[in-house]
């Protein structure tokens, strides 16, 4: 059973990186359990100062698009994932879509909304 888990939103510059963000970002402050990672920071480290840190709790990876950057960035620091949220994969079964990766409008907020259950699911089943 883990203490807490790690969620590693996308930064990138796509609509569903948005949904992304926006989805940890609620999930976070709706759930106690959670803390997320800014991949921007982790990118940086190039020292490898925060490698303690991010080993400390699982990570539930959540990338926006095909590229899965947030594991490749992870891989890359030797930093395991504990799982990935394909957020263009889970967002295809739905019939919404993001297409601002600057604003969410109303279907963008559905986008959100089912990433956040996801995410909401994923926790309840690592903790």
């Amino acid at each position: 059973m883990a203490e807490k888990i790690a969620l590693a939103p996308c930064n990138g510059m796509s609509a569903n990186g948005l949904v992304s963000r926006v989805a940890v970002g609620d999930c976070k402050k709706e759930n106690d359990n959670a803390i997320s990672i800014c991949m921007g920071s982790t990118s940086a480290d190039i020292e490898g100062k925060n490698n303690e840190m991010l080993k400390k709790y699982p990570i539930v990876a959540v990338n926006g698009c095909p590229n899965g950057c947030v594991n490749k960035i992870l891989k890359n620091k030797g930093i395991d994932v504990g799982y990935t949220i394909a957020v263009d994969e889970i967002l295809k079964d739905y019939d919404v879509s993001a297409k601002d990766p600057f604003r969410l409008d109303t279907e963008a907020e559905e986008c959100v909304k089912i990433i956040k259950e996801e995410l909401n699911k994923t926790i309840e089943n690592l903790m």
